[in-house]
């Protein structure tokens, strides 16, 4: 694989840990602003609602931008969130600093998914993108928990000026490892006309809307997963961090399976991946007061609901065909709309009295609805495919290469 791929790996493990390790650093925020928690939590959902924005209006303003500049520029605007976080005399100073670093957040996994899919062949395309995401995965690993050990030992804004310094040295490996793109021409002539055309697409809408359902679902969750993990399977607050750590190495094993798969067969893998996705949901909230069993199921959880995220990827932007760039950042998006919808439908399942499992019923529930939507996109697309005329050229479709025969 290109070392430029490390690059933008590293540009997502920054970015993966701004977005994060703020859970964990929440109560020392919260006391050094004097605001309450719930005040405090603000500065989560503030950022979760910057990168929808930001996902679609700066994707949006830099769609005629060579794409590595435009990776180079945003993450001048990460590291410019992270500084005003990190010096930040008062509480609104932070959130500003928390909304100019989400803003980078969804354009730069939108237009990087392309750069690093334009850097290999074909058949590596979602592997490409699934490296880029590595990141990510590893800043739940590794970022978060080491992360909030050196805000707990040197207080929270060092670990602010670390991710500020991640950034930086993301930003000299772009610049000098990322080539660049080889449709960089076309690119540059893209028209902000031919990238609204891609949503006239069903199949774009289609795979948007399972990036909304199939992610969310296990987002639902594992949101309220720290009050499964004591409440119901009755493990100490201790030992909740380092289930979080095998957790997250069940997203970064996902991550890495799901995008060969996916380089196979996108459609099936997806299928397949949210089908037992959704089999583990259901058994996580019926045997979630086993210990072992809860383990294994945690970890199964985060393997298969990350391993949809190359995929889905893939999809959205093969479909958008020769303008994938904003409807690349629109899936970004539609990831953390996601997020808040299983977030969301989750709090409302404890309000409700229903118990501290409610929210993997919950996320079991939204999944189903995401499976059901890619089983009528899958049908949808290899339909589309049979009425393609049968010449040589026209057999090379996007429609046919992601649905085919295989099916």
């Amino acid at each position: 694989m290109p070392i430029g791929l490390i690059a933008l790996a590293l540009g997502g493990f920054g970015i993966g840990l701004t977005e994060f390790v703020i859970m964990g650093l929440l109560p020392e925020v919260a006391s050094d602003f004097s605001v309450s928690e719930a005040t405090a939590g603000w500065l989560i959902s503030g950022y979760a609602l910057a990168v929808v924005v930001g996902a679609l209006l700066l994707t949006l303003a830099m769609s005629r931008m060579d794409r590595k500049t435009a990776l180079a520029i945003l993450l001048g605007v990460f590291i410019v969130g992270n500084v005003l976080s990190a010096f930040a005399p008062d509480y609104w100073t932070m959130m500003a600093g928390r909304i100019i670093a989400a803003l980078a957040h969804g354009a730069f996994f939108g237009i990087g998914s392309v750069v690093a899919a334009g850097m290999v062949d074909r058949t590596k395309k979602a592997a490409a993108i699934a490296i880029m995401f590595t990141g990510l995965t590893a800043a739940n690993v590794l970022g978060v928990p080491f992360g909030t050990m050196l805000g707990q030992a040197a207080g929270w804004r060092s670990t602010f000026w670390a991710i500020s310094v991640i950034g930086i040295l993301a930003l000299v490996g772009i610049l000098t490892l990322v080539p660049r793109p080889k449709d960089a021409d076309s690119t540059e002539s893209t028209s902000l006309r031919s990238e609204l055309r891609a949503f006239k697409s069903g199949q774009v809408w289609l795979s948007i809307a399972v990036t909304i359902l199939g992610y969310g679902g296990m987002f639902g969750a594992f949101t309220y997963i720290a009050f499964t993990l004591t409440e119901v399977s009755h493990f100490t607050a201790a030992t909740v961090p380092w289930l979080l750590i095998l957790f997250g190495v069940g997203l970064f094993v996902g991550n890495a399976l799901g995008g060969k798969a996916a380089d196979r067969n996108v459609d099936r893998t997806l299928l397949v991946i949210l089908s037992v996705l959704l089999v583990v949901l259901v058994a996580f909230a019926l045997t979630a007061d086993n210990q072992p069993l809860a383990i294994v199921s945690l970890v199964l959880m985060g393997g298969f609901g990350f391993a949809t995220v190359p995929g889905l990827q893939m999809r959205v932007m093969a479909y958008a065909k020769s303008a994938p760039t904003l409807a690349s950042g629109a899936n970004i998006g539609a990831f953390n709309v996601g997020n808040a919808l299983g977030a969301w439908l989750g709090g409302v399942t404890i309000t409700a009295g229903l118990g501290y499992t409610s929210p993997i019923w919950a996320g079991a529930g939204i999944t189903l609805l995401g499976l059901i939507v890619m089983v009528f996109a899958a049908i949808a697309a290899r339909r589309a495919a049979q009425r393609v005329a049968q010449s040589p050229a026209e057999q090379q479709t996007t429609e046919q290469h992601l649905a085919g025969s295989q099916l």
